[in-house]
C-alpha cells in the first residue's frame, strides 16, 4: 500500500472532521502518506476518481434520509477502484444511519473496492443546533483513533478479505420518510432556504453550495436543487439563511424532540 486517501462529502464539516482524523491517525500507524480528496464543491465531481491496488480509500458521505446521499449517486457511480482497499464511512445526525453504510459499502465493491472495515459515526444534525450538538467531540475522535488501530492490526495482520459485513439490510430500504402525527408524510424535498435583510450580499453562500445552486449575483434567489446540508445556514457570516418552510420546522422540532434527549452510538465494523 502506497498511499492512504481521505475522500469525503462534508457539508457543514462533521463528515470531513471523521475522515480526516482516520486517514491521519491510519497513516500515522502505518507509516504511509495521506492525502485529502474532498469533494463537496460541485467542480471536484466533474472528473472521476480513479485508484489502483496500491491505494488506501477511505470514502465519508452524510446520511440523509437514512441513505447515503440520491445527488451524489451519480458521482459515486463513476468512481474507478482498480482493486484498491476500501472503507466506507458515514455521518449521520444522531438518529440513525439505517441502510447508509451498506448502501456505500455495496457502491464500493460494485466500483472495483475491496472493503476491509467500515464505520458509522454521530454527528450534529444539519438542520439542528442542539441534536448532537458539537459532536463529533472529543469522545467520538478518540473513538475513531481507536478504530484506526484496530484497522492498523488488520492490515499488519494480512486480513482483507471483502466485502466488511456492516448492518443493514439488502436491498436498501426506502429513504426515510418524514410524517406528521396523523402518519402522513411530509415531503421536504422541494423546500429552499430562505435570506433574510442582515445578508450583505458577499457571495459566501453562493460560492459554499455544495450543489452550485444559489445565485452569485442574488444570494437570496435559488436557481438549483437544495439538499438540505445546511452549509449555507450554518455557515453565512451573517446568519442571514433559514428556512421557514412548515413541514420543514415541524420535521426539525419532531427529530429534535424524539432523539435529542440521547447520545448516539458510534459502530464499527472490522
Amino acid at each position: 500500500m502506497k498511499k492512504i486517501h481521505a475522500m469525503f462529502f462534508s457539508g457543514t464539516g462533521t463528515t470531513e472532521t471523521v475522515v480526516t482524523r482516520f486517514a491521519g491517525r491510519l497513516a500515522e500507524l502505518l507509516q504511509c502518506p495521506a492525502e485529502r480528496l474532498d469533494f463537496t464543491p460541485p467542480d471536484a465531481r466533474k472528473q472521476p476518481a480513479v485508484f489502483s491496488a496500491d491505494d488506501l480509500v477511505i470514502l465519508g458521505v452524510p446520511v440523509i434520509a437514512g441513505r447515503v446521499p440520491n445527488l451524489l449517486l451519480k458521482y459515486l457511480d463513476t468512481l474507478q477502484g482498480g482493486g484498491a482497499l476500501g472503507i466506507p464511512v458515514v455521518l449521520f445526525g444522531n438518529r440513525s444511519f439505517d441502510d447508509a453504510l451498506i448502501e456505500l459499502r455495496d457502491i464500493m465493491e460494485r466500483h472495483g473496492f475491496r472493503t476491509i472495515a467500515a464505520g458509522a459515526f454521530a454527528g450534529e444534525h444539519s438542520f439542528s443546533d442542539t441534536l448532537g450538538k458539537g459532536r463529533p467531540d472529543a469522545d467520538d475522535l478518540a473513538e475513531v483513533d481507536a478504530f484506526a488501530g484496530q484497522t492498523a492490526e488488520k492490515l499488519r495482520s494480512g486480513r482483507t478479505d471483502s466485502p466488511i459485513a456492516v448492518r443493514g439490510e439488502t436491498p436498501v430500504r426506502p429513504y426515510y420518510t418524514p410524517r406528521d402525527r396523523n402518519g402522513n408524510g411530509i415531503d421536504i424535498r422541494k423546500v429552499k432556504p430562505k435570506t433574510s435583510d442582515a445578508c450583505t450580499k458577499c457571495g459566501w453562500c453562493a460560492s459554499a453550495c455544495p450543489l452550485g445552486s444559489i445565485s452569485p449575483e442574488d444570494p437570496s434567489v435559488v436557481i438549483g436543487i437544495c439538499m438540505k446540508c445546511c452549509k449555507c445556514v450554518k455557515g453565512c457570516p451573517q446568519g442571514a439563511k433559514y428556512f421557514d418552510d412548515p413541514g420543514y420546522l415541524y420535521h426539525k422540532e419532531e427529530l429534535e424532540a424524539m432523539y435529542g434527549g440521547r447520545r448516539a452510538e458510534n459502530e464499527v465494523f472490522i
